[in-house]
C-alpha cells in the first residue's frame, strides 16, 4: 500500500539537499552556467556527505537509503543546479546501481567503496552517432581477444566524461546477434587509447560534464563485464528504468524552483494597484503549475516506491519521466511568462530553468520513448 508520510531519515536527506544547494550551488550557478564550469569544489562535499551513495549498500561505504530518499535528494539540487543533479543523477543510477545489481563480488568490492564516497566517479556510456533512440545499433565493438577486450568506437553526449573515473560502457561484441550479442563492460577511464571530445557547447546544462569519447584499441580485462556474455542490452535498459526515475525527479525539481521564483514574483511585483498574484491571469497559472507539479510528484513516487518494493517498475518509471519532463517544460515557460520581461533575464534565474528543462524531454529516453514503452505494455497487456 502506498503510503505518502516520508521517514525520519529521507526528510533529513531531503534538508541536508535544500541546505547545501542553497549554500553552496545557488552563489554561482548563474556563472557556471555561462561559463560552463563544472562545480568541482562542490562535487567534492557532495561527495564527502555521501550523496554518491545515497543508494549503496553501508558495506561498500554506501549510505544505505531507499529511492525516496534519492528521488528527494535529486530535486532538492535541480531546485537550484540542475547540472549537478545529473552527475548525481548518472553516477548513482546508471553507474552504482547496475555494479551492486549485476555486478560480481570481486567488482563490488573492487569499484563500489571508493565510488559510493565520491573519490571515483562514474559515466554512463550507451548513445553513438547512430544509436540515440534506437539502442540495438551499437556500433562500438568489444572484440573478444581471449582474456581481453579490444575497444574501438566512438560513444557521443557522455555526461560526466572528463570527471569520472569508470565507465560503464555499452558495446557490441558478436554483430550477428545483434541486441543479444552486446556487453556492459567496466573501464577505467586512465586506460591507454581513450580519447575525449571537446566540452559541448549546451542550450542548458550549460555546466554538466557532457563529452564524447573516443576508443581506439582499448584493451579491457573480459572480469570487467558486467554478467553473462551478450546480457549487456538486457542490463542496459534494467538500467534505464531506474535512470528514469532520476531523470523524473530532476525534471520535477526543476519545475519545483520555477514555481517557488513564479510565486515569489507574484507576491511582490505589483501591477494596476496590486500584487499580480490577486490579478486572475496570473492567478490561475500558479494554479495549473501547483496542480500539475503535485500529480508529477504523485506519479514519481508511485515509481520509487515500486522499485523500493521490489515490484515491476518500467511503465510507471516511464510515465514518470514522461510526464515530469513536459511538466517540466510547461511550468519553466509558464514561470518566464510570470516574470514578463525579467523572466527574459539570466539573473531571474527562470531562462535558465527553461533551458535546462528542455533536456528532461529527450535525454535517457525521449517524451516520445516513453510513450512508446507505456503503449506497448498496455497494448501488449
Amino acid at each position: 500500500m502506498l503510503n505518502f508520510d516520508f521517514t525520519e531519515e529521507q526528510l533529513m536527506i531531503r534538508q541536508a539537499a535544500r541546505d547545501f544547494a542553497e549554500r553552496e550551488l545557488l552563489p554561482d550557478v548563474l556563472e557556471r552556467d555561462e561559463k560552463g564550469i563544472l562545480a568541482t569544489r562542490q562535487i567534492k562535499l557532495l561527495g564527502e556527505l555521501g550523496f554518491f551513495g545515497l543508494m549503496v549498500d553501508p558495506k561498500y561505504s554506501g549510505v544505505g537509503m531507499d529511492t525516496i530518499a534519492y528521488i528527494l535528494a535529486i530535486e532538492e539540487i535541480s531546485r537550484i543546479d540542475a547540472s549537478v543533479a545529473v552527475l548525481m543523477s548518472v553516477h548513482n543510477s546508471l553507474v552504482n546501481n547496475p555494479i551492486e545489481q549485476f555486478g560480481t563480488d570481486a567488482q563490488k568490492e573492487q569499484y563500489l567503496p571508493k565510488m559510493a564516497t565520491g573519490e571515483n566517479l562514474g559515466a554512463f556510456l550507451l548513445s553513438e552517432p547512430e544509436a540515440g533512440s534506437d539502442a540495438t545499433m551499437q556500433r562500438t565493438q568489444a572484440i573478444d581477444m581471449g582474456d581481453h577486450y579490444l575497444v574501438n568506437g566512438t560513444k557521443n553526449w557522455i555526461s560526466n566524461a572528463s570527471c569520472a573515473d569508470i565507465y560503464l560502457l555499452i558495446a557490441q561484441t558478436n554483430p550477428e546477434k545483434r541486441n543479444k550479442g552486446i556487453n556492459a563492460i567496466i573501464v577505467e577511464k586512465d586506460t591507454p587509447g581513450i580519447t575525449l571530445g571537446p566540452h559541448e557547447d549546451k542550450m542548458g546544462m550549460r555546466s554538466s560534464d557532457t563529452h564524447s569519447v573516443m576508443f581506439m584499441d582499448v584493451k579491457v580485462p573480459k572480469e570487467n563485464r558486467l554478467g553473462e556474455d551478450g546480457e549487456g542490452f538486457k542490463i542496459a535498459m534494467k538500467i534505464l528504468n531506474s535512470g528514469r526515475i532520476g531523470i523524473a525527479s530532476q525534471a520535477l525539481g526543476i519545475a519545483m524552483g520555477a514555481f517557488d521564483r513564479a510565486v515569489q514574483y507574484a507576491r511582490e511585483r505589483k501591477a494596476f494597484g496590486k500584487e499580480i498574484g490577486h490579478h486572475q491571469a496570473i492567478a490561475f497559472k500558479i494554479s495549473d503549475m501547483a496542480v500539475k507539479i503535485e500529480t508529477a510528484q504523485l506519479l514519481l513516487l508511485k515509481a520509487g516506491w515500486l522499485k523500493d518494493n521490489h515490484k515491476e517498475y518500467t511503465i510507471a518509471a516511464a510515465m514518470a519521466k514522461q510526464y515530469c519532463a513536459d511538466i517540466a517544460m510547461e511550468v519553466t515557460t509558464q514561470a518566464v511568462q510570470i516574470h514578463g520581461g525579467y523572466g527574459y533575464v539570466k539573473e531571474y534565474h527562470v531562462e535558465r530553468l527553461m533551458r535546462e528543462a528542455k533536456l528532461t524531454q529527450i535525454y535517457e529516453g525521449t517524451s516520445e520513448i516513453q510513450k512508446i514503452i507505456i503503449s506497448r505494455a498496455i497494448l501488449n497487456e
